[in-house]
């Protein structure tokens, strides 16, 4: 036991520059994702063929792309075609471009829940097609899709891990330090278990509480 609290205690600024590193990673991502995700569901649902067709080509070669390919080819790639990004801005790129995939799809799932009267409706009174998706589609839309918005952002927390792998000192880079001073692995990974459930836990409580929110608005 004290060996396990000592694997802490021995090495708190490790563990809190690593953890700290993922929680910037993963809030740059997340709120990128988000953005660009509705951008895309947008697109996707526009009544212009171009922009559905882009949106389409986007969300089906990033979905179907592995993200440590993602991730190699703005670390190593990148620089040969003068993309001169350092390795912490590339990891959120790499994030961003294949999260935003997946919230695409979640958005236009939700989208696909509003009736379309209420567009049509909206339409008659003159409004454009962004106020139409901005005020009346997007708000209803997103109330629907609180769990799926929420597992996909959960997921991406857990693959933030990745930018270990391309010199991003973050949470998934600790065992790697502490194999290097000799440090007990087992704990190490224990204590990283722990951290990253302490991370998940806000999030799951934001998703009950916007359930309940929007459920009582419904």
């Amino acid at each position: 036991m004290n060996t396990f609290l000592h694997t802490l205690t021995d090495n708190g600024e490790l563990f809190w520059r690593g953890f700290k590193t993922t929680i910037e990673l993963f809030l740059i991502s997340a709120i990128g994702s988000l953005v660009l995700g509705t951008l895309l569901a947008a697109a996707r649902v526009s009544p212009v063929p171009i922009l559905r067709a882009v949106g389409m080509t986007y969300v089906q070669v990033l979905r179907n792309t592995p993200l440590t390919l993602i991730f190699a080819f703005l670390v190593f790639a990148g620089p040969k075609l003068d993309i001169g990004l350092e390795y912490f801005p590339s990891a959120c790129v790499a994030l961003i471009a294949y999260t935003s995939a997946f919230i695409c799809e979640v958005v236009r799932a939700g989208v696909n829940t509003v009736s379309p009267g209420q567009a049509e409706a909206a339409r008659a009174l003159g409004m454009t097609f962004p106020q139409v998706t901005g005020q009346i589609v997007l708000p209803q839309a997103f109330r629907s899709i609180v769990p799926p918005l929420m597992s996909v952002l959960i997921a991406m927390l857990k693959n933030t891990t990745i930018a270990a792998g391309f010199s991003v000192v973050e949470a998934g880079a600790i065992p790697q330090y502490m194999s290097e001073r000799g440090e007990n692995q087992f704990a190490t990974l224990i204590w990283i278990v722990i951290g990253f459930l302490l991370l998940i836990a806000p999030l799951v409580t934001l998703q009950r509480t916007l359930e309940r929110k929007w459920g009582v608005a419904r």
